[in-house]
């Protein structure tokens, strides 16, 4: 008998990971990252709790770290089978794995030097370059909507899930004795009010679900609402001469953003004439978009061709790319009139920061919150209405104004997630996953009330399929 086995993100939402073992075979659905307060982001440095040697296949649902992120470690710590995943996720996770190794090289190398002042043993970062090339090597990208074998006994589908450029809702079909259970991982399910990218697809039959909860304890602000208060900041700005600061992840966000952007120059609406993509990281993966149009909707792709423009650049061409340290230095030196997106989503790493050391403080200055803000990092303190901000050892006063804009999330809404289920025909045993407590609970009460009985597994425990 199958057997399924939730990990970290049963209890929140990063660290995304669940082990699937039949009679014949093991995978695992994502190997995430664990995000959030250092306590928790020492977890990742843990052995993985299971045997390496017995698994079979590794399946990612989509790019972002907190499904991708301890690939690196797993390869390093000696898985050598296969990982798969869809096209446009094998370039994402290319950049962003990168990326990573070298934050954690650099990250690494600075505490190391803090543990020999104070005469402490050094320590190894949780992966290195060596790991995700060879990670990636081992990865096979895969198109939407078909069937391959990936073990004995386990089939896999990908289907859309419309969250960022190839992500992925998961059926694996499990055959054992004769018989075919079907497996569904939603992954992490899209805004269907979101750019660019197709909504989530229906799926009719399943005998287990996994279904993710981040927003399950609301619905997002209408769109609509979202694009006129984000036009109104952004013209407010324009006419006081401040700057407008916008964290972003790098991907999916940052080009839902430069889309919107783009919408309000087309009707003449955007006064500000340098706008900033400063996120090398960010740029790659705007490219990456750019390559993989086919996955569009209809709607937005038409715009962008009646915009004669064949990219999001072009259909934004007030935009500039910031790629070296010295143009990011450049551009924190900006007094007024700019828009700057830049890295990290939650402000706890990479070039915002520094923009926000050098625009936080002034009044006339603007930070739009964009994105979903884990508890503990600084984004979640500046929407919590924080003082001050801290950038190495220095408190900065927050007197900037902090808008929240949550109608850009990359996530469905609540009610969007009850409309995704219902499009089964009959229900499956369903879990709810990948959500803070607070999400699952009333995501899970609102569904009984209409009849759909969902269950919350713990941490580490496991159920038969």
């Amino acid at each position: 008998m199958s057997k399924l086995t939730f990990y970290n993100s049963a209890k929140g939402v990063s660290g995304s990971a669940y082990l699937l073992e039949t009679d014949s075979s093991t995978i695992l659905l994502d190997c995430g990252l664990i995000q959030g307060r250092r306590e928790e982001e020492k977890l990742n440095e843990e052995p993985f709790p299971f045997n390496l040697k017995n698994l079979d296949a590794v399946v990612l649902s989509h790019a972002h770290l907190d499904h991708s992120g301890r690939i690196p470690k797993l390869v390093g710590d000696g898985y050598k089978g296969p990982i798969s995943m869809t096209y446009p996720t094998y370039e994402l996770l290319t950049i962003m794995l990168k990326d990573a190794a070298f934050l954690e090289k650099r990250d690494t190398e600075w505490e190391n030097k803090r543990r020999k002042r104070a005469g402490k043993p050094e320590v190894q970062p949780l992966f290195t370059l060596n790991d995700v090339d060879t990670a990636l090597r081992q990865c096979e990208g895969m198109v939407y909507d078909k069937i391959y074998e990936i073990a004995k006994g386990i089939q896999l589908c990908f289907r859309e899930a419309g969250h960022i450029l190839g992500s992925a809702i998961v059926e694996i079909f499990i055959t054992e004795k004769g018989s075919i259970k079907k497996l569904v991982f939603s992954g992490d399910l899209g805004n269907s009010y979101a750019a660019l990218l197709r909504d989530p697809a229906t799926i009719k039959e399943a005998d287990v679900l996994l279904m993710e909860s981040t927003y399950g304890d609301r619905n997002h602000r209408s769109l609509d609402e979202t694009l006129q208060e984000f036009e109104e900041i952004i013209t407010k700005a324009s006419k006081t001469r401040g700057n407008v600061l916008i964290p972003s992840f790098a991907v999916g966000r940052t080009q839902e953003l430069i889309f919107r952007l783009g919408e309000l120059y087309q009707r003449g609406k955007l006064k500000q004439q340098a706008i900033y993509l400063d996120s090398p990281m960010a740029i790659a993966a705007t490219e990456v978009y750019h390559r993989h149009q086919d996955v569009y909707n209809r709607e937005d792709m038409a715009a962008l061709r009646q915009a004669k423009s064949g990219s999001l650049h072009s259909f934004l061409p007030t935009l500039r790319y910031s790629q070296t340290t010295e143009e990011s230095i450049a551009i924190s030196r900006i007094e007024s009139g700019a828009i700057i997106i830049a890295g990290s989503g939650m402000c706890n790493g990479g070039r915002i920061r520094h923009h926000l050391k050098h625009n936080l403080w002034k009044k006339k200055n603007h930070v739009i919150i964009a994105g979903f803000q884990v508890n503990g990092t600084p984004g979640r303190a500046l929407i919590d209405g924080a003082k001050t901000f801290h950038i190495g050892g220095e408190e900065i006063a927050v007197n900037a104004k902090i808008h929240t804009l949550g109608g850009f999330s990359a996530h469905a809404g609540q009610t969007q997630l009850i409309d995704w289920i219902r499009g089964f025909k009959n229900l499956p045993r369903t879990f709810l996953v990948h959500g803070n407590p607070e999400a699952k609970t009333a995501l899970s009460e609102k569904l009984a009330k209409q009849g759909f009985k969902v269950n919350i597994p713990e941490e580490n425990t496991s159920i038969n399929i």
